[in-house]
C-alpha cells in the first residue's frame, strides 16, 4: 500500500476520504520500508533520522528481533516544517515484537541499551517503545494496542491523523539504505 499524501491539515489523514467506512485503506497505513524511505527523504534532517532508524532495525536484527512490525509516527510523518516551521526531531516508534524464540533475559543483559528509551533517543533519533506479541492474546496485550492507537490517531490539539506500519523482517533494509543513499543519505559500510 502506498503512503497517503498529507492533506489540508498538514498529516496523514486517519482514513481515506474516498473509501468507505469497512475499507482497510486506513492509518495504519502498511506499506514497505523503501516506499517511506523515498516518501519522507525530503530534507537533510529528515535523511538524519530515517537513517537513524534504519540503524536502529539493524541493531534489532543483530540481537536476533527479526519478527514483528513498527509503527511510526511523530512528527516526523506530519508536515511539520509547514504546520510549526521547524525540521522533525526525531521519529516515534511502538516495536511490536515477537520475542517467543528469544532468550528474553539474555536480550536485556547483551542488549539492554536498545530497550532504554533515552539511549535511543540520543543514538538513533527514535522516541521508541515495545510491545511483546507472540504470546497469549490476553487483556493487558489488548490495551497497550488500544493505547498506542487511540494516542497516535491524534495530534495534541485532538486533529485526527493517520499512522505508517512497517515489517521489521531484514529483508527489507537493503532496498531501504540503498534509496536513502541515492536521496544523499548517510553511507554505512
Amino acid at each position: 500500500m502506498t503512503i497517503p499524501a498529507w492533506n489540508a491539515a498538514g498529516v496523514l489523514p486517519s482514513i481515506m476520504p474516498d473509501a468507505p467506512g469497512n475499507s482497510p485503506e486506513r492509518s495504519p497505513y502498511v506499506t514497505e520500508l523503501s516506499v517511506l524511505v523515498d516518501r519522507f527523504s525530503t530534507s537533510p534532517e529528515r535523511i538524519s533520522i530515517l537513517d537513524g532508524l534504519l540503524r536502529f532495525r539493524a541493531a534489532l536484527h543483530q540481537a536476533g528481533i527479526v519478527s514483528g512490525f513498527q509503527w511510526l509516527d511523530g512528527s516526523f510523518l506530519e508536515d511539520v516544517e509547514t504546520l510549526e516551521g521547524r525540521s522533525p526531531r526525531d521519529m516515534d516508534v511502538v516495536n511490536f515484537l515477537n520475542l517467543m524464540r528469544l532468550d528474553q533475559q539474555m536480550l536485556i543483559t547483551q542488549h539492554g541499551a536498545l530497550f532504554d528509551q533515552a539511549k535511543t533517543k540520543q543514538a538513533y533519533a527514535m522516541d521508541a517503545y515495545f510491545v511483546q506479541i507472540g504470546g497469549v492474546f490476553e487483556k493487558n496485550a489488548v490495551r497497550r494496542v488500544s493505547y498506542w492507537y487511540s494516542m497516535w490517531s491524534h495530534r495534541r490539539n485532538g486533529l485526527w491523523k493517520g499512522f505508517v506500519q512497517v515489517d521489521l523482517d531484514p529483508a527489507q533494509d537493503a532496498t531501504a539504505r540503498a534509496i536513502l543513499n541515492l536521496h544523499g543519505g548517510i553511507h554505512h559500510d
